[in-house]
């Protein structure tokens, strides 16, 4: 578990193949707030920074993309009622996405991870999972997929993370 996924689409690769669906879960709430951020000034848990691409199985950048994320808060507990640590956005012209949040906690039969949606403009909706490398729990999740990890690395305010998404665009 200690291994990162290559990042999609780099290194002048041609092509990739879609990020892999898993399951959605059952703490997904529509209608999510817009926002880069999910972190909230005072809130428990590592600051983590995400940043990526979206492309298209042959590598080329996807503008106006949408990502949708949802996880859990540094203890394990979902916000079931509100929006925390819930919100999309959109990638830009380049392609490229960036959400600040914090990395989510372990709770029973799952090990650290945060929910997706992605999905270029009118394309396929593709419902997936960010890993975090070296986790203890990637061995016993059964949902657990070493192509969706997280590249993490420590920064000065917390932690960074890279991941290039591959969608298919109609």
């Amino acid at each position: 578990t200690g291994e990162t996924a290559p990042l999609a689409c780099e290194n002048g690769s041609p092509s990739a193949g879609v990020t892999p669906e898993v399951t959605e879960g059952p703490y997904f709430t529509a209608n999510s707030p817009e926002r880069v951020s999910l972190y909230e000034e005072g809130m428990a848990g590592t600051k983590l920074v995400i940043t990526g691409y979206v492309y298209t199985t042959d590598c080329k950048p996807v503008a106006n993309a949408l990502l949708d994320f949802w996880q859990a808060d540094s203890n394990g507990v979902y916000d079931n009622t509100g929006y925390t640590l819930r919100g999309h956005q959109f990638t830009d012209a380049n392609g490229r996405y960036e959400l600040t949040t914090v990395v989510p906690g372990i709770y029973p039969g799952r090990t650290e991870h945060i929910h997706v949606k992605v999905q270029s403009p009118n394309g396929k909706l593709i419902t997936s999972q960010l890993f975090f490398p070296g986790s203890t729990q990637n061995d016993s999740d059964g949902i657990f997929d070493q192509t969706l990890l997280l590249a993490i690395q420590e920064s000065s305010g917390g932690l960074q993370g890279q991941f290039n998404f591959v969608v298919p665009v109609p």
